[in-house]
């Protein structure tokens, strides 16, 4: 966990950065791993402009947005600090916006199913371009929660990659709130599914786990995200 002096009087968005670096270099040491491997995703959703510029001064290379609409409006307030970073839309994303993130974003970690997977390619199709995508896996069963049952992840690898404008990536989930223990084996049991479906035809490109938010990220690490979505502990909570 983090130490004391990292939550007390670290208040700007630089020291707040900063201080998260760390505890992912330090988990990732401890876990066996390099920094290097865990991307950090600094998500700014219902963030200024203003203080999204801030990360990217203080070093943020890739952005987190989870509404359309707020994508294409962070990044015209951004202007030019907004073309220095990899966009990443990690929330659910309505088939009649695809128009509006295909393109903006580097990423699109949230395909739930196989209707978004095909409107997204062809979207993408029609552009002229490729776009990554990263599969959302409801691992828990929870039903608030989007995202493919796991035992579906199978077939609809097989339908997406089949699409010659879509690039999967690899998977994505969010873990169960406020139990250490199933966020755990949440994120346990997604690097064993994106080990099992790396043996199948086609999917050898599926190599990145995006999983990990403010309140469990280390464990994240732990068990081999390759990608972490980090807000309120750099940002503070939300619309502040």
């Amino acid at each position: 966990m983090n130490a004391p002096s990292e939550q007390i009087g670290e208040t700007s968005v630089a020291s707040r950065l900063a201080a998260v670096r760390r505890r992912i270099a330090a988990t990732a040491e401890r876990a066996g791993r390099s920094e290097a491997d865990v991307r950090l995703v600094v998500v700014t959703k219902e963030v200024t402009p203003g203080r999204a510029a801030e990360a990217i001064a203080a070093g943020a290379t890739d952005l987190g947005e989870n509404r359309a609409q707020e994508l294409v409006a962070k990044q015209a307030g951004l202007g030019a600090d907004g073309e220095r970073v990899t966009w990443h839309f990690i929330g659910t994303l309505q088939r009649n916006k695809v128009r509006d993130v295909v393109g903006r974003a580097a990423l699109i970690h949230s395909v739930d199913s196989v209707a978004l997977g095909r409107t997204i390619a062809s979207r993408a199709s029609a552009a002229g371009r490729t776009q990554d995508v990263l599969l959302e896996v409801n691992i828990a069963g929870e039903s608030s929660k989007h995202g493919l049952a796991p035992d579906d992840v199978p077939p609809a690898l097989d339908a997406l990659v089949a699409e010659t404008a879509l690039n999967v990536r690899g998977l994505m989930t969010i873990a169960p709130e406020s139990d250490a223990d199933r966020a755990r084996a949440t994120f346990r049991a997604l690097r064993e599914l994106r080990d099992e479906l790396r043996g199948r035809a086609r999917a050898a490109s599926l190599v990145e786990l995006s999983m990990g938010m403010t309140s469990d990220f280390e464990a994240a690490i732990e068990e081999g995200a390759t990608m972490v979505r980090i807000g309120s502990a750099i940002f503070g909570p939300r619309g502040h």
